[in-house]
């Protein structure tokens, strides 16, 4: 790698080595990332314990093509908003069943939540993915009225590589799919990006892209930071404190890009949060990105 500063070292001055750190965001935690996983588990079920929900609807049929959704009780004729969540684990672990953490907050503010299933990696390509969560999103969006959410007001929030998923779902129009996720394309009204990756290149010699077997051409057709974003929602970028480099600089310009094409963009740094456990402030207004998305949500409007 160069000596340059900070500020002007990109991806491309890293050697694969340094790549292999720089996209490990454990290895800012000394490599355990198991416990911020159990709390994911604890958490989802206390919070299916305590919020009654709607568990395994199909929105595809795949038995990966399934969703979660908790929904406040009707208020008068208002229907509710919708925060739908897309979990990380670097499109190759992870599930729904540790993606409802959030639903208990939500569902208290009056705010929906779904938790998507997805098919991962190596059964599912990148491309494949994009396309599923971009049909979750797009049948939810079908069915609002019967499932009591406004449709109007669908916000799509993702963690790392839920990130990624997030902001192709949120992209206005995705050049290169097939089938539903082309012809159907989702209404998104806002997005919040936590710690995530938006040019996969770099990924492309290390050794998480043995299962995803993105090529430099594919990873380049599915980094929304390479798209027009022109029309992308309103959106929440944020990220922790503690981790590395390269995650902090591509959730960095990746804001920048957004507020270049006219988006209105929140950008932020959480202080003392890592890479996985600044996600469990999702729906917390006790917290500033709990704040964000609350603030981000009032300010869709349902007419």
């Amino acid at each position: 790698m160069t000596r340059d500063s900070p500020d002007t070292v990109t991806w491309r001055d890293l050697d694969t080595a340094a790549r292999e750190r720089e996209y490990s965001p454990s290895s800012c935690i000394d490599g355990n990332y198991q416990p911020f996983l159990q709390a994911y588990i604890e958490r989802s079920l206390d919070a299916r314990s305590q919020t009654p929900g709607r568990l395994d609807l199909a929105y595809g049929s795949r038995p990966s093509q399934r969703l979660d959704l908790f929904v406040p009780p009707p208020s008068g004729a208002a229907l509710a908003p919708l925060l739908v969540f897309i979990h990380g684990g670097y499109w190759q672990e992870l599930s729904k069943q540790e993606s409802a953490f959030a639903a208990t907050q939500c569902v208290a503010q009056g705010i929906a939540c779904a938790a998507l299933d997805y098919t991962l990696a190596p059964l599912a390509s990148v491309a494949e993915m994009v396309g599923e969560c971009r049909d979750a999103v797009a049948w939810l969006d079908a069915h609002a009225l019967t499932l009591g959410l406004d449709a109007k007001r669908i916000v799509v929030a993702g963690s790392s590589a839920g990130a990624h998923l997030a902001a192709m779902t949120a992209l206005p129009d995705v050049i290169g799919l097939s089938g539903a996720a082309a012809t159907r394309p989702p209404r998104v009204r806002g997005a919040v990006l936590v710690s995530g990756i938006y040019e996969l290149e770099p990924l492309v010699g290390t050794s998480i892209n043995a299962a995803l077997r993105m090529t430099p051409e594919s990873a380049r057709s599915l980094s929304p930071a390479l798209r027009g974003l022109q029309g992308f929602p309103p959106t929440v970028v944020c990220w922790g404190e503690v981790e590395t480099r390269e995650f902090k600089r591509q959730s960095r310009d990746f804001a920048a890009l957004l507020k270049r094409s006219g988006t209105p963009c929140e950008a932020f740094e959480v202080p003392q949060r890592n890479h996985f456990d600044v996600i469990l402030d999702l729906a917390d207004p006790g917290t500033a990105l709990g704040r964000a998305v609350l603030n981000l949500i009032r300010s869709l409007s349902s007419a």
